[in-house]
């Protein structure tokens, strides 16, 4: 109970745990009805302005904080969602824009990293027990664990990951074409005849879009000189593919192209510093993504830029949508990639 001023009693025993304010308490001391301070909280709700900044007073005045999962149990929404991700040295970005995308909504997001694409079983457990509205997979399911979803009544959108047979809903990047802009590039300018491709995990399967397409516009284009090396899409591993070249013997190559931009600047630092070779004058190096660090001075890396801010915003609008109407069909939307013409091809 409040006293006459509207304060919470003190106790006569000596201090004790405060009880928490509640939204009744709120109402008692603006003299307002429950539901119209509920509405203070509820976006796009009808309330006065003379009544908001009333009940505004008193939140103030009482220090009252609004209880989510209350809240959640009354609408069955958590107001929160999933994010699943298995490459964080690209995803660090994409997971800002996402946050911020979402908390413009009242939405908050629950990260979920995988050290593998593979490891996602372990996760979905996890995920069912934060009951989330709904979940940005940034990784592959396979098609029973899309199923969970349905069966579940979770709407799932996938973020660069595009299944053409399947009724999902999907943001991506054009990756096939945007290999292909990478290859035409080099090609164009001064003559690269043996090529190093550098893919990124067994497991990736925008790895292997992104190496299988650039392999088959090099061959279409006459090249024959192509080694494959496999990398897992980390710094080391751009380093570490390099050394295996000189290992074994082979000839360095007149190109590199990589999966990414962090093996890329790996496979850089190991020819300029290990090798003592120029970047782009004695081998031509390329990547894919558009990370802050590709474009710093000391790389100027040539790469694909992924058009982020768009394409999470699409993500974020997309899976709200299906989670207010769970009956609205699957969409997919497929943006092109930025090529950016840094310093490390020999043109």
């Amino acid at each position: 109970m409040l006293d006459d001023r509207g304060n919470l009693p003190k106790s006569k025993a000596g201090p004790r745990p405060r009880r928490r304010v509640t939204s009744y308490d709120v109402a008692r001391h603006a003299g307002v009805s429950q539901s119209a301070v509920s509405r203070c909280f509820k976006p796009g709700a009808s309330v006065s302005k003379a009544m908001r900044a009333r009940i505004t007073k008193s939140i103030k005045a009482l220090g009252y904080q609004p209880n989510a999962i209350a809240r959640g149990l009354i609408t069955r929404r958590s107001n929160m969602v999933g994010v699943i991700v298995s490459n964080l040295s690209f995803y660090p970005e994409v997971l800002t824009q996402l946050s911020a995308r979402f908390n413009e909504r009242g939405v908050r997001v629950l990260l979920f990293s995988l050290s593998r694409e593979s490891d996602v079983n372990q996760m979905l457990e996890q995920i069912w027990q934060y009951q989330v509205d709904g979940v940005v997979a940034a990784t592959q399911l396979e098609s029973r664990q899309i199923r969970q979803f349905e069966e579940r009544g979770v709407p799932l959108l996938f973020y660069n990951r595009y299944y053409q047979d399947l009724p999902v809903s999907s943001v991506s990047c054009d990756q096939p074409a945007s290999e292909q802009l990478l290859v035409n590039l080099l090609m164009k300018g001064s003559h690269h005849e043996s090529f190093v491709v550098i893919s990124g995990p067994s497991d990736s399967v925008i790895s292997l879009q992104r190496t299988q397409s650039a392999i088959e516009q090099l061959k279409r284009l006459g090249v024959k000189d192509i080694v494959r090396s496999a990398g897992d899409y980390t710094y080391e591993s751009g380093r570490r593919a390099v050394r295996q070249l000189v290992s074994q013997k082979t000839p360095i190559p007149d190109a590199v192209i990589c999966a990414n931009d962090m093996m890329a600047i790996g496979c850089m630092d190991e020819l300029r510093h290990g090798l003592n070779l120029d970047v782009p004058d004695d081998v031509s190096v390329v990547g894919f993504d558009g990370i802050q660090a590709a474009s710093w001075p000391s790389y100027d890396l040539t790469t694909i830029q992924q058009p982020v801010k768009s394409m999470t915003e699409a993500a974020a609008a997309m899976l709200l949508e299906r989670v207010g109407n769970h009956q609205l069909p699957p969409e997919k939307r497929m943006f092109s990639g930025i090529l950016r013409k840094g310093a490390t091809i020999r043109l």
